[in-house]
C-alpha cells in the first residue's frame, strides 16, 4: 500500500478526519511525498522518510479494518 492509497481509504472511512487535511500538512511542513507505509499484522504504519518542522519524525498507525487512527 502506498501513502496515497492509505490517505484515500482513511478519508473514505473517516469523512471528518483531520490527519491529511491541507491545514494539518502545512502546519507540520509536510507533504505526501515524505511519507512511507509499513504493513503490520493488524495495522498500517505511516512514517516520515525525513524529519520535518522542529525535527518531528514520528509515525502514525491506522487499523486495517476501518483505517481509524490508533
Amino acid at each position: 500500500m502506498t501513502s496515497s492509497e492509505l490517505k484515500y481509504k482513511y478519508e473514505a472511512n473517516n469523512p471528518n478526519g483531520f490527519f491529511f487535511t491541507r491545514e494539518t500538512m502545512l502546519f507540520f511542513g509536510d507533504t505526501m511525498r515524505n511519507y512511507g507505509v509499513i504493513t503490520h499484522e493488524d495495522s498500517y504504519e505511516l512514517h516520515r522518510k525525513t524529519p520535518v518542522k522542529d525535527g518531528i519524525n514520528t509515525s502514525a498507525f491506522f487499523t486495517k479494518n476501518n483505517f481509524k487512527l490508533i
